[in-house]
Parts: C-alpha cells; sequence; structure tokens
C-alpha cells in the first residue's frame, strides 16, 4: 500500500498527542510513502510558529527522508479546484486528497474536513 501523510498525522506525531501512536504506525511503517509540497510548506511553516529554522530544516529532512515530495502539477491543480467545489474543502486539503487519489495513495490524516473521503484512512481521535 502507498500511502500519502498529511500535515496533521506529520504535527501529531511530534507533538504527542492523543493521536501519535496511529500516526506512528504510518510514519515508522514501511509502506510507500508520500508527502504532497503543499504539506512540505504546512509542516515547515507549522515548526517555524512553534520551535525555529533549526527545528524546521530538521523535521523537512525527516519527511523528505520518509517520504517521496510530490510537487503540483497542472493535473492535480485542475483535479483540486473541482475536488475544492464538489467536497467543500479548503483549498490545502483539496490538493493533498487530489494528490493521493492520483497516485493512488490512501491519504492518512486526522483533519476532520478530510474524515469519510473517499481514499482517506482517518486516524483522529
Amino acid at each position: 500500500m502507498t500511502v500519502l501523510l498529511d500535515s496533521w498525522a506529520w504535527v501529531e506525531y511530534w507533538r504527542g498527542g492523543r493521536g501519535a501512536a496511529k500516526a506512528a504506525s504510518f510514519i515508522e511503517g514501511d509502506e510507500d510513502a508520500l508527502v504532497s509540497a503543499v504539506n512540505l510548506a504546512e509542516l515547515y511553516h507549522w515548526v517555524l510558529l512553534h520551535y525555529d529554522e533549526a527545528t524546521a530544516e530538521v523535521r523537512r529532512e525527516a519527511v523528505e527522508s520518509r517520504c517521496f515530495i510530490i510537487p503540483l502539477d497542472a493535473e492535480v491543480a485542475v483535479s483540486s479546484a473541482r475536488i475544492k467545489k464538489a467536497e467543500k474543502l479548503a483549498l490545502a486539503d483539496s490538493i493533498v486528497l487530489a494528490t493521493g487519489r492520483a497516485r493512488g495513495a490512501t491519504v492518512v490524516s486526522g483533519d476532520p474536513d478530510l474524515k469519510g473521503k473517499d481514499g482517506v484512512t482517518y486516524i483522529g481521535i
């Protein structure tokens, strides 16, 4: 199975939240793992807000060593716009969902906005 690890999973893992063990099972697992470039931007920003740039670089390296980074291309951009309209999602969530679907990956997230969406393994509490 190929998984796309959403920002929610990484943040929960790093902060040791209630869903950290579920997130760890995928982050530390042996599935093929992807992350959208949008997720990388969200994660880097989150770490900058809570820590510092040195920590953000360490965390970026962790994500890049575990996951193949998927850039946003025209096909996924258009697909994400359709998903955003049809499913009433935020743009970043739409891009992540479109990226997962385009790559045949299951999106792993605990984001309540993604709960119950096709192609999502929900690990939230």
